[in-house]
């Protein structure tokens, strides 16, 4: 029994997610200890109580998207130098196209960062650091740290393979492999020696769209992966996904993991 739940919290399989982190030597775990996450609507505020921003503010964002993280981020500090990293053609072109003072873009994949060693204070990898190809991940946290000064912090958050919304994304783009890989290429970044990993924070975030429309925009027509569905698995996506339907659209809660570590 797991007990009454306060609104916004979850327990997620602690044995499935176990399997998926802790088989390595320098991790310590009581493998049947519940994990509650907590409700964030804005994961920059959660960056925040981890980060001293003002104490780290030559910024990369890699995969940075559309970097909508970093133009709120450099809202509240401007005094802030953020460099995104984009290896999408096209979504670096729109990023070229709405500039934000203080924010650079540069097309590059974090497996081969453009940059000079320790040129960074903080480097951050939301949702990104899965999309990079399997055989490359360690390359990838590899050159984060050549990019990070001596005591830089790489701040990683990826989404958990859970809920009801990665039952629908399931359908057609499973990333049970590659988020698996992803989360022990950070443990083993960590076993290596050249991090020390400062904390781990487990938080689930609201999801929400108006209709099956916006939930094909957002996810199945995107620039950085091409999805070709047929009209079947069409069909079994929509109606998995309308069974979340209710009168102001469907709700979801993505769980998700951030990994705060710091270059040794």
């Amino acid at each position: 029994m797991h007990g009454a739940l306060g609104r916004g919290q979850a327990w997620y399989d602690i044995d499935r997610y176990a399997t998926l982190k802790f088989h390595l030597p320098c991790n310590r775990v009581t493998s049947k200890e519940l994990m509650k996450t907590s409700p964030i609507s804005e994961e920059l505020d959660l960056l925040q109580s981890l980060v001293n921003l003002v104490h780290h503010a030559r910024i990369i964002e890699l995969g940075c998207g559309s970097a909508d993280v970093s133009r709120k981020l450099l809202a509240l500090y401007p005094s802030c130098q953020i460099t995104g990293l984009e290896v999408d053609e096209r979504q670096h072109v729109k990023n070229l196209l709405n500039p934000m003072q203080g924010l650079q873009f540069v097309q590059a994949g974090a497996q081969s960062i453009p940059f000079r060693a320790d040129h960074f204070d903080l480097a951050l990898m939301l949702k990104s650091l899965h999309h990079v190809p399997l055989d490359q991940m360690g390359q990838a946290l590899s050159e984060v740290h050549r990019v990070l000064r001596p005591e830089g912090m790489l701040y990683v958050s990826e989404p958990v393979f859970d809920g009801a919304l990665n039952e629908v994304m399931r359908l057609f783009h499973d990333e049970e492999l590659v988020r698996a890989a992803a989360l022990r290429a950070i443990q083993e970044a960590v076993c290596s020696g050249a991090w020390e990993q400062l904390s781990e924070t487990l938080f689930e975030t609201p999801v929400h769209f108006r209709d099956f429309a916006e939930f094909e925009k957002r996810l199945i027509d995107i620039t950085y992966v091409t999805h070709r569905l047929d009209a079947g698995t069409l069909k079994r996506v929509r109606d998995r996904f309308e069974a979340h339907m209710t009168a102001d659209g469907a709700h979801f809660s993505r769980p998700m993991r951030v990994n705060l570590l710091r270059k040794r």
